[in-house]
């Protein structure tokens, strides 16, 4: 249900003569402190007063100065650091009626009705707990004498919304929880590390990381990681695991691999229930194969450290949609949590969630596991299947899983051609990799082309095996090397390699040259048979612009790059009075990577192409940070897309601050340029790569058998040449033909871009004066067993 603009309007001073009050309950987690920065900055914004509660429900029970008023600047330079500053701890004293009504009095003294609680399931239900006794709790405290009947009466109602705050993704209803991603990039971090060590001695490595009762972060570790085996709870290994286990890391071995990667989730059982330790897989390595073997326990490692730049955008959009879920809420509201479908925030019954998180462990302890595997959701599943179908770690799943170990694999007709087109971008290697070792799994013969559209015209193509890909889901850049020449100009010459290697599919990663590259092959078609075979296009690109999906590969490493670059130019300042400075970052025309860098830093302002501006504004915001600066805020940060002026450049930009801010602040510049393009891929860049991979294998194969007739592939139909995209949470083949409607050509991007609505957020988290109509609030959903199982599985 999504409010008009004119009741947006209205709502941005609803909060006047309201309070909110925010606490961190539980387990910390990465992102919470970017969450109560924008629950503190959104309310504040809709002229709400706002509380901090310091030490989570304790401070909530002890009251007095646990409870304090925030103003603006309570919360800066908060985004960026881990753990939650108003601290959180286990409360014992919550749990009983007495707790709760010390609670209850401490919050009505303050005048507070709205409590935005940032926890696990548990913190989350007794906030609804609180919520369902407010009215016996009020009445309690007026017979005590403690509070009048007045005051019962002008705080009778107490409208709750949760926020999920969990390293282990383990609450039913949102495709994310708060700290899971800043999770696994420590992890991805520890494994990296790991595995320059175990090359160096070929040694096995049994890794164990958290998760008590839910297996997430094993599962996408394993696979961002390539890992040999993995244990979590949700699937406890058949009986016989050891030997199958051990078979399949001599094999591996044989193969030529210097080093082996177990991963064990700290909850890991086998099929009777009994924990499985990772010490016990240490031993079992060392008694079987005698392999030089260590075991590392991650801890709480996997906490700590900053938050990823997922976890403070998340945050921040969840933070500012509690805010207007608790000003639009009445008696008659259920309590509700904010998850993320897709990209967007959505409102979701909390009891329901909480209710269908508690079926999965209800479902494990009943040794129904693979209920247990769907009741985590689409996304969960999928990544497991994938895990399975990559490492071949059970015959019984896959049937050329025992081929393989005896150096078979099956024959088909067909050959796939595998190309990066475009700039490098962090998550083509794990897209190739998948890509290549499923078309083998098919059957198929693979061949992978150097140097892009240039290389398949020169003929620079060479088969791959199965091994040639291993270990490239952690390395950054194009293996395949990528160039960013159009096909148009050596059509001929690809025709010719097409025919020689008698090529049957082409599968393109890379960003607007390989969606435009597919084009123009697409409309050769007339004058070349050889073009008529399917073709795939996997975007991957820092600056996300290529039409037909909501990110490309890539984008996500980019712009965690360009955060880890803004924190780093904010901390130089912390020793320095009033200093301003003027990032460039890389992109293009396209804004995306400086507007979610901007979100990510709490930047001051963030200038791109799609948001035009005029020298009016540029003052505007020189007079909004001189304002800054005579507080106690002493520094700013503005970031600058590359393309998003003809005329005020970074130079321009850099000069005039420092000529309209003399005497008050100090500018410096800072162009970013190509730290943004490397490094190694983010965990999501990994996991997304592999599975976009595995997606276009398996679309190709089908459009091969599809299209194959009197010996031969000829598919000439719109529907064989698409753009692999995700829109929203649905994976979708787009015809290159349709998204020419769509797509902006001289300015290489989508005419309409979903992140742009992320913009009011910035602006309005950073104190410009911006219109809240301009906003699009969060949808209500519903959970369900089928809406969950039903997810696309990304």
């Amino acid at each position: 249900v999504k409010m008009s603009s004119m009741d947006l309007e209205k709502l941005k001073m609803t909060g006047a003569g309201r309070a909110i009050a925010v606490l961190t309950s539980g387990g910390d987690a990465q992102g919470m402190n970017a969450a109560v920065r924008a629950v503190t900055r959104m309310g504040i914004y809709v002229g709400a007063k706002v509380y901090l509660i310091y030490e989570g429900y304790q401070g909530l029970v002890d009251g007095g100065d646990n409870i304090k008023l925030a103003h603006w600047h309570s919360v800066t330079n908060i985004i960026q650091q881990g753990g939650t500053v108003i601290g959180s701890a286990r409360c014992k004293a919550f749990t009983t009626r007495e707790g709760r009504l010390a609670a209850a009095f401490n919050l009505v003294k303050k005048g507070i009705t709205n409590l935005c609680v940032c926890g696990g399931d548990g913190s989350l239900t007794g906030a609804n707990l609180f919520r369902t006794e407010w009215s016996s709790l009020l009445e309690e405290l007026v017979q005590k004498g403690r509070i009048t009947d007045t005051m019962a009466k002008q705080h009778n109602h107490l409208n709750i919304v949760g926020l999920v705050g969990s390293i282990d993704n383990d609450f039913c209803g949102t495709d994310m929880t708060i700290g899971a991603d800043s999770a696994l990039h420590r992890i991805m971090e520890i494994i990296d590390a790991i595995m320059t060590t175990a090359q160096s001695h070929q040694r096995t490595f049994v890794l164990e990381v958290m998760g008590r009762h839910c297996g997430y972060l094993a599962l996408v570790s394993a696979l961002a990681s390539g890992a040999d085996w993995l244990f979590i709870p949700e699937a406890p290994p058949q009986e016989g695991w050891e030997d199958r286990m051990c078979a399949r890391l001599e094999g591996s071995r044989i193969k030529g691999s210097r080093l082996n990667i177990i991963i064990v989730a700290e909850g890991a059982v086998d099929i009777h229930g009994k924990p499985i330790p990772s010490t016990y897989v240490k031993d079992l390595v060392v008694k079987r194969l005698g392999y030089d073997t260590r075991v590392t326990v991650l801890g709480h490692v996997q906490r700590g450290g900053t938050p990823s730049a997922f976890d403070r955008i998340l945050s921040s959009k969840l933070g500012v949609e509690a805010v207007i879920a608790l000003m639009e809420a009445s008696p008659t509201t259920p309590a509700c949590a904010i998850g993320l479908s897709g990209n967007h925030p959505v409102r979701l019954p909390l009891m329901e969630c909480v209710e269908m998180t508690k079926l999965v462990q209800t479902a494990m302890n009943e040794k129904r596991f693979d209920e247990a595997i769907k009741l985590r959701g689409g996304s969960f599943e999928n990544n497991w299947n994938i895990y399975k179908l990559l490492a071949i770690q059970k015959p019984s799943h896959l049937n050329t899983a025992y081929k393989y170990l005896t150096h078979v694999l099956p024959q088909s007709n067909f050959s796939l051609a595998i190309l990066n087109v475009g700039a490098p971008a962090a998550g083509m290697n794990a897209a190739a990799r998948s890509a290549v070792r499923l078309a083998l799994a098919h059957g198929h013969k693979v061949y992978a082309v150097q140097d892009g559209f240039q290389g398949l015209a020169k003929g620079e193509v060479f088969e791959m095996e199965w091994h040639s890909v291993a270990g490239w889901t952690g390395q950054g850049g194009s293996l395949l090397g990528t160039k960013r020449t159009l096909p148009n100009k050596h059509m001929e010459k690809i025709v010719e390699t097409i025919a020689k290697f008698n090529i049957s599919a082409l599968l393109v990663i890379g960003g607007f040259e390989g969606y435009e590259g597919v084009l123009q092959l697409f409309e050769a078609r007339s004058r070349y048979d050889e073009l008529c075979i399917p073709m795939c296009v996997i975007p991957a690109t820092i600056s996300n612009n290529v039409p037909g999906t909501d990110f490309s590969l890539g984008a996500d490493t980019a712009v965690n790059a360009a955060m880890e670059g803004c924190d780093k130019i904010k901390q130089s300042a912390t020793g320095t009075k009033r200093r301003v400075f003027v990032v460039e970052t890389m992109g293009g025309f396209c804004g995306y990577l400086a507007t979610c860098t901007g979100i990510a830093v709490g930047a001051d302002a963030a200038y791109i192409f799609e948001d035009p501006f005029n020298i009016h504004d540029l003052k505007t915001n020189v007079d909004h940070l001189t304002e800054k600066m005579k507080k106690d805020i002493q520094r700013g940060l503005v970031l600058r897309n590359e393309k998003c002026h003809e005329n005020y450049t970074t130079d321009f930009i850099h000069k005039l601050y420092s000529s309209e801010g003399k005497g008050v602040f100090d500018c410096r510049v800072n162009v970013l340029g190509h730290l943004q393009q490397g490094g190694a891929p983010s965990p999501f860049d990994r996991n997304f790569g592999t599975k976009l991979g595995v997606r276009a294998v398996q679309w190709i194969s089908e459009r091969l058998t599809e299209n194959f007739r009197q010996d031969r592939v000829f598919a000439n139909s719109p529907e064989t040449a698409c753009v692999l995209g995700l829109n929203r949470k649905v994976i979708a083949f787009s015809p290159v033909t349709d998204l020419k409607a769509e797509t902006d050509f001289e300015h290489r991007m989508p005419k309409v871009q979903w992140w742009f609505k992320l913009r009011p957020m910035l602006k309005m988290l950073a104190k410009y004066q911006t219109s809240f109509c301009e906003y699009v609030p969060g949808e209500i959903e519903h959970v369900t067993r089928r809406s969950i199982s039903i997810d696309s599985g990304f």
